[in-house]
């Protein structure tokens, strides 16, 4: 599941998984320890929930995002509108967490608000600036694996189509998969 910050990886994560009946693991639950310090363990938990038979997870983190890739029968990118859609909804569920002092993986809770005017690194700021790297990161993705099938979902009504649709007929099917279309810009949906 790749996307922005904010776009939705997790929560579609976990319908797909639901809907598969697959494991999901949150990605950030392995990456981030106590005072979001990266877990030491990352990269071989990674490895081991990439060596299973059958999981679902979101694709970020640099450091296992090819292993992720070449381990993976399809890769979802959410490219959702930023302004309307995603940067909304990552500023209320940073709002909601922070309000709430939700505990997060491993005992985190997200900073204090001031620090997204500090910290370059805070989950709103990267969202922002790291938005357009997304088609750079999957074109070079669907040229290093030609055959790992990308879908490409513009918005909530697609992607809610493509659960319906594609997704719901890909796991009724034998074997668990079916042959997707491609949408206009050559990716897979």
């Amino acid at each position: 599941m790749a996307g922005v910050s904010g776009s939705g990886k997790t929560t579609l994560a976990g319908r797909i998984a639901s809907l598969a009946q697959i494991p999901h693991t949150e990605i950030d639950a392995l990456h981030h320890g106590p005072g979001w310090v990266p877990r030491p363990d990352f990269t071989a938990d990674a490895r081991a929930l990439a060596a299973s038979d059958r999981w679902v997870t979101e694709w970020q983190y640099s450091q296992v995002r090819q292993l992720l890739a070449g381990r993976a029968d399809l890769l979802v990118w959410l490219d959702l509108p930023f302004a309307r859609v995603t940067l909304p909804r990552l500023l209320r569920r940073t709002l909601r967490r922070r309000r709430r002092r939700e505990v997060l993986w491993n005992g985190n809770v997200e900073p204090p608000l001031w620090t997204m005017l500090r910290d370059r690194d805070h989950v709103v700021r990267y969202a922002i600036t790291g938005r357009h790297k997304y088609l750079l990161k999957i074109l070079a993705l669907a040229a290093e694996l030609p055959d790992l099938p990308i879908v490409r979902l513009r918005s909530p009504a697609e992607v809610e189509r493509w659960l319906a649709g594609p997704l719901r007929q890909a796991v009724g099917s034998p074997g668990g998969r079916s042959s997707p279309g491609q949408d206009s810009s050559g990716f897979p949906c």
